[in-house]
């Protein structure tokens, strides 16, 4: 990992002017065809290829409808699935007889009539463009601003509004990345290694209604703002008087605590600063957003806040848009940003803040040392630092909130989030949209002279000791479990593409089981109090349930079968003899994936219909869950 010795955060890792200097390229979709990419020598097989998949000899795969030329078409038609993938799974609709899926929709009078390109056991089905029912001859498919519309008007609340200027405002935003990655697929000069797969996610959320929606984001922000277009800016800082400054840091250097004012310094060179303040980065937007909000210009007025500006160099959005990366740097930093990305307005609380840094605590409690010696390839991106804003009276000032993230990636660490890994992007040097998991895979093959289908065996077998395992084992010997959705879960690969580690990142994604409640006390006494991360050991299995289980290895495995790399039930044969082997780790999750029929998962579509931030609440209330059927309870393909 980092060559530069880790400031004994993650242990063993080492390896204001919205618009300012905007990169080149419009943000608009070319109307007119985008040319195709040039074949390279390496091509992903596409249907009727001699290459083995693991695969029936009889599927034949259609022309892939990402590849249209058209960016709009090639977006729409992603945004479409997505849609009907997230009414599939939420209503838990069977398998169709035949290759034609019909949804009925009563409140229009109609159903739609959808074609199965492929319809997979864990949920990445592949759709071709709907239809109505009864439509006349000739007329033309149903786009996803219209399959939004008429899917709101079957819900009780009607949110025809919001889901359709969100799905629309989704759909622009991944014609604009699929066509500027069109123009230039090859990597970045700028980017190293972590931050080249944090910028792979062009299309998102396989499984989320509106997974590039950008709310309160212009296209010049776009542009700026977007990890999928590549984009960078400066920070901007504001001085915070001292009165009203909160701080904590937990990291420390050579056994010695350094503030989280100290960890800046490398980057405030140059500011300055009135007596008496500490320099807070900020994201451009959120600073241009909070200097309108009352209690900030009261703040101002009073001298306790000073607007900077833009200073220092430039920092990269990593996939979640907010947090942002510097290649050599030991921070990344997780900013607060009131723009409404997938469910939720993405400002830092509090508790959260807290929360990262009791983590940290609690793992340098001897826990991370027993952690790594199961599991040395494994290991927490730590949150142990922040800084943020209260108000004269003591209560926080919300949007000021930034958090301070080591980062444990050297230049040449091959760390992706399995988000990334398996998203169809357009590719260097060959025609259409490929994965870097298909290509990982079939380099494998390639270069063992192996079968696709044996190397996607093994890979899947390797991640699961990699990076599964691990996470059972805290679970299982701490009563620590972690959201690993795709998005927080990173693999580290080795030269030739196999899984050799992991990473876990996301200071809000912690549960503390209320059975273990006595002994992380004894471990870490207070822990919790102001975190508010334990959670009742119920609602622990179902949320470890989706995130690990469903999204993360359901949604892998539904990757290399969308994909045409592997057959999902051989997979989903293997997870089970997995699970099995994982029982006496103590976690009870294994038994729960093997055991329970009717699995809770969370219904993205559904939360969006209902208008739930998933920021706000109680963790058992956040989202909304549904009930789905199991598929290692059965041949659910």
């Amino acid at each position: 990992m980092n060559p530069t010795p880790a400031p004994e955060a993650d242990g063993p890792l080492t390896s204001q002017q919205r618009g300012h200097d905007l990169p080149e390229g419009p943000l608009a979709v070319e109307s007119t065809t985008v040319p195709r990419q040039k074949a390279g020598p390496h091509v992903t097989p596409r249907a009727g290829s001699a290459v083995p998949t693991g695969l029936p000899a009889d599927r034949v795969r259609p022309a892939e409808p990402l590849d249209h030329p058209d960016p709009l078409r090639a977006a729409d038609s992603a945004g479409t699935e997505n849609l009907l993938r997230c009414w599939t799974r939420e209503n838990d609709l069977p398998r169709p007889q035949g290759d034609t899926l019909r949804i009925p929709l009563p409140a229009s009078g109609t159903a739609l009539l959808v074609p199965v390109t492929h319809w997979s056991a864990t949920g990445w089905h592949r759709f071709g463009t709907p239809a109505l029912e009864n439509a006349p001859a000739g007329a033309p498919g149903v786009d996803a601003v219209t399959v939004a519309a008429l899917l709101s008007r079957e819900n009780e609340r009607n949110s025809a509004v919001d889901l359709v200027a969100r799905v629309a405002d989704s759909v622009r935003h991944t014609a604009a990345f699929i066509a500027a990655r069109r123009r230039t697929p090859t990597v970045s000069t700028e980017a190293d290694l972590f931050l080249t797969a944090e910028q792979s996610l062009v299309l998102g959320h396989p499984l989320h209604p509106t997974p590039k929606s950008r709310e309160g984001l212009s296209e010049a922000e776009t542009l700026l703002y977007s990890p999928e277009l590549r984009g960078s800016f400066p920070l901007h800082w504001m001085a915070v008087d001292r009165s009203v400054l909160a701080t904590e840091s937990t990291w420390t250097k050579a056994g010695r605590p350094v503030p989280a004012e100290a960890l800046l310094a490398p980057h405030t060179e140059g500011l300055s600063l009135p007596e008496g303040s500490a320099a807070l980065p900020l994201h451009p937007w959120q600073a241009a957003e909070v200097l309108r909000r009352p209690d900030v210009v009261a703040l101002c007025e009073k001298g306790l806040l000073h607007d900077l500006g833009p200073h220092g160099e430039r920092w990269h959005p990593t996939s979640s848009v907010r947090t942002v990366h510097r290649t050599g740097s030991d921070l990344m930093l997780k900013l607060s940003l009131g723009v409404r990305i997938t469910n939720s307005r993405r400002e830092n609380l509090r508790k959260e803040l807290h929360r990262g840094a009791e983590v940290h605590r609690l793992l340098r409690t001897g826990l991370a040392d027993r952690w790594q010696e199961a599991h040395p390839g494994f290991d927490i991106v730590r949150d142990p630092a922040w800084l943020a804003v209260d108000h004269p009276d003591g209560g926080p000032v919300h949007g000021l909130d930034v958090m301070l993230r080591h980062n444990p990636f050297g230049p040449a660490d091959d760390a992706v989030c399995i988000a990334g890994l398996t998203a169809p992007r357009p590719w260097p040097g060959r025609p259409g949209t490929h994965s870097r998991l298909a290509d990982t895979v079939h380099s494998l093959a390639a270069r063992t002279g192996r079968t696709t289908g044996a190397v996607c065996a093994e890979w899947f077998l390797r991640y699961l000791d990699r990076v599964v395992l691990p996470v059972l084992w805290l679970d299982g010997h701490a009563g620590v479990a972690l959201e690993a959705h795709q998005q927080n879960t990173l693999v580290i690969l080795d030269a030739d593409g196999w899984p050799v580690g992991g990473r876990y990142r996301d200071n809000q994604g912690y549960y503390f089981r209320e059975s273990h409640r006595s002994a992380l006390e004894r471990r870490l006494p207070g822990i919790g109090t102001v975190s508010d991360t334990f959670v009742p050991d119920a609602v622990t299995d179902e949320r470890l349930a989706y995130y690990l289980g469903i999204n993360n290895v359901f949604g892998l495995i539904g990757a290399f079968g969308a994909q045409g790399l592997a057959d999902e039930q051989l997979l989903l044969a293997a997870f089970r003899r997995f699970l099995e082997g994982a029982v006496p780790l103590g976690s009870p999750l294994p038994a729960y994936l093997l055991e329970t029929g009717q699995l809770r998962c969370k219904a993205n579509l559904l939360t969006r219909m209902h208008g739930l931030d998933e920021l706000v609440g109680p963790v058992d209330t956040q989202s909304v869950y549904v009930t789905i059927a199991n598929p290692l309870r059965g041949d659910q393909a």
